[in-house]
């Protein structure tokens, strides 16, 4: 089981905070599970599949869709973001 964030514009558009999820099978990175979040359709189609840049993150620290996905992660995605 995993625990997936969403935050900011991606939590308002996908209309969740956060869900638990079981590792799909064939899944082992955070590329190939931002590839099956897309395939759920509709606004995940949109995020996940679209053509705007995501970051993500694993355990708290900054990942890439290379980086591999281990039971009991804490996954987050979120747009880029700018500081002044």
């Amino acid at each position: 089981m995993i625990e997936v964030l969403y935050f900011a514009s991606l939590r308002e558009r996908l209309g969740h905070d956060r869900e638990a999820l079981e590792i799909p099978p064939g899944v082992s990175t955070l590329g190939g599970l931002a590839a099956w979040l897309a395939h759920r359709g509709g606004p995940w189609e949109e995020v996940f599949a679209g053509d705007e840049t995501l970051m993500m993150a694993l355990d708290q620290e900054a990942a890439d869709p290379a980086t591999d996905l281990h039971d009991g992660a804490e996954v987050a995605f979120f747009p880029p973001v700018t500081g002044g």
